[in-house]
C-alpha cells in the first residue's frame, strides 16, 4: 500500500471521526439527569415557569427569609450540566438569611422543561430570566448578580453580554468549551457551543468574583486562571475539585457587600 492511499485512509477515518463527534457532542455535553429521586420543590419556593422559542423551561424562586421594607437583591443562578435545579435550594439557604432572593434557571431538556438543549435555548431562557426578574415587585432590578456554576458561568456570560448585570460570579467555570475538543483529537471549531466566557469576562466592566478548586479534573483550574486574566481580578483557589466544592458563602457575602450590593 502507497503511502499516498495510507494518507487518504487517515483522512477518511479522521473526517468520520470529526463528523460523528460533531452530530452527538450535544448529548456528551448536556447528559440531563433523570427528576427521579430527586428532591421535592420545597414549600416556600415558587415555580416560574419561562416562555421562549425552545419551550416553555423551568425556573424556581426563592425569596429572601430576612425581612426587608424594599427590593431584594438576586442571585441568578445557572448549574452544572449534570445537574438540575431540584438539587441546589437547600444551598442557597444562607444568602437567603442575609435578604437576597434566588432565581434557580433550568435548561432546556432538563427537568421538566421543553425542548432541547443548546447554547441558542440556554441564552434564550436566561433572557427570559433575567426579564422576569426585572419585572418581579420583589426583586431590584438594579441589584441583580449572575452566579454561574459550570456551564451555568457559560449561561452567566452570555447573559452578561445583553444584559446588565450588578456583578458576576464563576464558580469552577470554563474559559470557553472549545479547549475540551483536544481531548478527543478534534478541533476547536467544530464545537458547536462554545461559550466563550473569556470574552463575556473582557466585556464586563462591572465587578467579578471568580472561584476555582485547584484540583479540579473536569475543568482544570487553568480555565479558571485565564477568566480571571481576562476580567483583570484575581482567582480564589480552593483545595477541592470540581463537584466537592462548598459553597464559598463568607467570600461571596464579603465580595457582594464592597460593591455595595448587599448591606453590611
Amino acid at each position: 500500500m502507497t503511502a499516498l492511499r495510507l494518507a487518504a485512509m487517515a483522512l477518511v477515518v479522521v473526517a468520520a471521526w470529526w463528523s460523528f463527534l460533531f452530530l452527538i457532542q450535544r448529548r456528551l455535553m448536556y447528559p440531563a439527569p433523570s427528576v427521579t429521586g430527586a428532591p421535592a420543590r420545597p414549600p416556600d419556593v415558587r415555580q416560574v415557569w419561562l416562555t421562549g422559542r425552545s419551550g416553555p423551561t423551568e425556573a424556581w424562586y426563592l425569596p429572601p427569609l430576612a425581612p426587608a421594607d424594599r427590593p431584594a437583591p438576586l442571585l441568578l443562578f445557572g448549574h452544572g450540566n449534570g445537574e438540575l435545579i431540584d438539587y441546589w435550594p437547600s444551598e442557597f439557604h444562607e444568602p437567603r438569611t442575609w435578604g437576597m432572593a434566588v432565581l434557580l434557571v433550568e435548561y432546556a431538556g432538563y427537568g421538566r422543561s421543553g425542548g432541547r438543549p443548546s447554547q441558542k435555548a440556554i441564552r434564550e431562557t436566561f433572557l427570559a430570566a433575567h426579564a422576569w426578574a426585572v419585572g418581579e415587585p420583589g426583586v431590584d432590578a438594579d441589584r441583580i448578580v449572575g452566579y454561574g456554576r459550570s456551564l451555568g458561568g457559560g449561561a452567566i456570560g452570555q447573559l452578561s453580554l445583553e444584559r446588565p448585570l450588578a456583578a458576576m460570579i464563576f464558580e469552577s467555570a470554563f474559559s470557553s468549551t472549545r479547549p475540551f475538543a483536544r481531548g478527543f483529537g478534534a478541533p476547536g471549531f467544530l464545537v458547536r457551543d462554545p461559550f466563550d466566557n473569556v470574552e463575556a469576562a473582557q466585556a464586563y466592566d462591572g465587578p467579578v468574583l471568580i472561584i476555582h478548586g485547584i484540583k479540579d479534573e473536569i475543568i482544570p483550574v487553568e480555565h479558571g486562571r485565564a477568566l480571571a486574566d481576562a476580567a483583570g481580578v484575581t482567582l480564589h483557589e480552593l483545595a477541592c475539585g470540581h463537584n466537592d466544592c462548598p459553597r464559598s458563602w463568607p467570600l461571596i457575602r464579603q465580595f457582594l457587600v464592597e460593591h455595595n450590593i448587599l448591606a453590611p
